[in-house]
């Protein structure tokens, strides 16, 4: 059974940073894409960052440039990391891999 269960949310000021984790286990995972993806009050689940099996990444427009991910197979964790973050940035973050879904961590940028 796949299990991806994120950490590393909280609030943080602007202009802070934070790093998501993604912990996966339930199949292998050096073979399939990783992605982030966000929620944020009103709007609808949005795709923030993805990485694949050879290390290929690509990002939204709105977080380039600021957030960076990453994989550690032989951890088998996923990472997001978040930098000069904005208000615009609160939301529920969450794990992605074969269409399934972490609970989700929330990140709140507040003064």
């Amino acid at each position: 059974q796949v299990q991806l269960v994120e950490s590393g949310g909280g609030l943080v000021q602007p202009g802070g940073s934070l790093r998501l984790s993604c912990a996966a286990s339930g199949f292998t995972f050096r073979n399939y894409v990783l992605s982030w993806y966000r929620q944020a009050p009103g709007k609808e689940r949005e795709l923030v960052a993805t990485i694949t099996s050879s290390d290929r990444t690509n990002y939204a427009d709105s977080v380039k440039g600021r957030f960076t991910i990453s994989r550690d197979n032989a951890k088998r964790m996923a990472y997001l990391q978040m930098n000069s973050l904005t208000p615009e940035d609160t939301a529920v973050y969450y794990c992605n891999a074969i269409r399934n879904w972490g609970q989700g961590t929330q990140v709140t940028v507040s003064s």
